[in-house]
């Protein structure tokens, strides 16, 4: 209701780190009588809060900041107008015209239709604890065979030595399983919030990637199936050698399941099917299993090469008890830290061209917009350097609340140091296992230690601080000290997991120990058959997010009745 001048209306997102303020509207100036002010509508983002910033068009003044966090759907004036003609006070004031929407009730449903699911199997649990119902269900499932091929394929250290050759004796025995299942059970449910959250995750910014530095839920669950993967490789690699196989024969192996992996990769990230034939002009070279393919090529590598006969069951002598699972891989520990000492040195001395030495922003209008082709500062340059802009992704997440131009892949070259050192970590919750064999003590407080020592690094690494550390969380960047927070929180999980599944047998690990046993399968078809029914549908309302959250639930349910089914008929697909 200004009648001399009109106003340009900015915002500046909450999770915009020293951004520049963007121009939402220009609104005109109200007629002189006021009987028709200027006005101008926009759209707003909801997940996070604004500053919305008012600016007169005449000399450019401040008028007003607004500092707000706005509901979906609502619907709000923002009303401006003079107080004091002679003292030219100008008072802006919020209105909200319509209340936005609870958008945490669908989630909220979701989550009480699945706890009631929970429920009904928690009954159904309690129910088979009646010795005749019981026996009656064991002889028509049979498990028996089921136990003796994934143990005969999968190499997971006995839990116990001492189960009588009896057949029946084996399958009544409460420590019959061979196999831990926490470690399934672990890697099943980071599968499981990784498909949830490449299928939407019911579009709540919580299961979307952090835009740049910071955590979501979606961050958490590729280091966490790194991690798991590195445990696997401990215990894997020990049953084989255990079994009499060649270093070499073993070697050939890692070969060609890392060169299955990284091919697998690079077909799955780069789909035809949709977009019709595919150039080689802008083939996708990095991605999630290509990096998985590496890292377990290096690490699993690194343990063949440097393992040493007795080490695991304890035999060797140590000068430091309290290490003695550490010392005895002292080689392995010298290379990790070289490993990480070349990525600090890329990341902090590497020149940039046009970048600040050590940068690690998003670049575009982050840093006050001095740095927009800076994105990902020696991680981003490597990438682009060796593989080309056209061969990387094209789209960072940077992109939405940043405007990043400039294309960067979050699974880089760079950032594969830092996913080996993940993996390393899981390969040293490994060999606390294949140590403290049956010592369920010991290896719960060595994880405990593990996941303390985790989080003072990070501490000491992002100072406490989102943006102002040392080293801030970026899973973009792999920083160390994304590594370091995501292991600390990965020891306590698989702790809490290995404590319920295979201490107490409180929880057998369903429904996530299915997908666990087949993740390659799981994770490459969800992958290729996102865009088929009944994974993805026509929704009639694309801004709900109970159609979305339905729709990836249903996806996410299916893939884990599938995996449910090929475990019942023994088909387990390995690489």
């Amino acid at each position: 209701e200004l009648p001399a001048q009109g106003l340009r209306l900015a915002a500046r997102s909450g999770a915009c780190h020293q951004c520049l303020y963007q121009l939402l509207a220009f609104v005109p100036p109200s007629n002189g009588s006021l009987s028709e002010p200027g006005t101008a509508a926009v759209m707003v983002d909801t997940q996070r809060p604004l500053t919305l910033r008012l600016n007169g068009s005449v000399g450019d003044r401040e008028l007003c900041m607004i500092q707000y966090h706005f509901g979906e759907f609502g619907n709000y004036s923002l009303v401006v107008k003079t107080l004091s003609t002679s003292a030219k006070t100008v008072s802006c004031d919020l209105v909200i015209n319509e209340g936005p929407i609870n958008s945490y009730l669908p989630i909220l449903f979701a989550f009480l239709v699945y706890m009631g699911i929970l429920a009904i199997l928690i009954a159904g649990h309690l129910f088979m604890k009646i010795d005749p119902v019981r026996s009656w269900v064991y002889k028509k499932l049979n498990p028996r065979e089921t136990d003796r091929l994934i143990n005969s394929e999968l190499g997971s250290p006995n839990t116990t030595d001492s189960v009588s050759s009896d057949p029946t004796l084996r399958l009544w025995s409460p420590v019959s399983r061979q196999r831990l299942r926490s470690l399934d059970t672990f890697r099943g449910l980071s599968l499981i919030i990784m498909v949830f959250v490449n299928y939407g995750g019911g579009k709540y910014w919580f299961f979307k990637h952090e835009s740049w530095n910071g955590l979501t839920v979606a961050d958490l669950v590729f280091p966490w199936f790194v991690f798991i993967m590195g445990t696997s490789i401990s215990l894997s690699l020990s049953s084989m050698l255990k079994w009499g196989s060649s270093k070499r024969k073993v070697l050939g192996k890692i070969l060609w399941r890392s060169f299955l992996l990284i091919l697998l990769g690079i077909i799955v990230v780069n789909p035809n099917y949709c977009l019709g034939p595919l150039s080689w002009d802008n083939l996708r070279i990095p991605g999630v299993l290509q990096r998985l393919g590496f890292t377990y090529l290096v690490v699993a590598a690194l343990e063949l090469l440097f393992t040493r006969a007795g080490a695991e069951s304890g035999i060797l002598e140590t000068p430091r008890p309290a290490l003695q699972d550490i010392l005895p891989y002292w080689p392995q520990w010298i290379f990790i830290l070289m490993l990480e000492v070349i990525w600090l040195c890329l990341t902090f001395l590497l020149p940039v061209p046009g970048c600040p030495r050590g940068y690690l922003g998003p670049g575009g209008i982050g840093d006050f917009g001095n740095y927009p082709n800076c994105t990902g500062g020696a991680a981003g340059y490597i990438d682009r350097l060796l593989l080309g802009e056209s061969h990387i992704y094209q789209h960072p997440s940077s992109s939405v609340i940043y405007q990043t131009t400039m294309p960067y892949d979050p699974e880089g070259i760079l950032g594969t140091i830092n996913t080996i050192v993940m993996a390393f970590l899981g390969l040293q919750a490994g060999k606390i296992i294949l140590f403290y064999k049956d010592q369920h003590k010991q290896i719960m407080s060595r994880f405990v230690i593990w996941s303390i020592a985790m989080g003072i690094i990070s501490a000491i690494l992002t100072r406490c601080s989102k943006e102002e550390g040392f080293v801030p969380i970026n899973k973009n960047l792999w920083s160390i000290s994304y590594v370091t927070t995501t292991s600390c929180f990965a020891f306590i999980l698989l702790l809490l997991i290995y404590y319920l599944v295979d201490v107490k047998r409180l929880w057998s690990g369903a429904p996530f120990f299915y997908p666990g046993m087949n993740s390659i399968l799981v994770y490459i078809g969800h992958e290729v058959f996102e865009n088929y029914f009944p994974f993805k549908w026509k929704m009639q309302d694309s801004q709900s997010h109970a159609e979305h959250l339905i729709q990836n639930l249903t996806a996410t349910t299916l893939w884990v009745i599938i995996s449910f089914l090929l475990y019942r008929r023994r088909i387990f697909w390995k690489i």
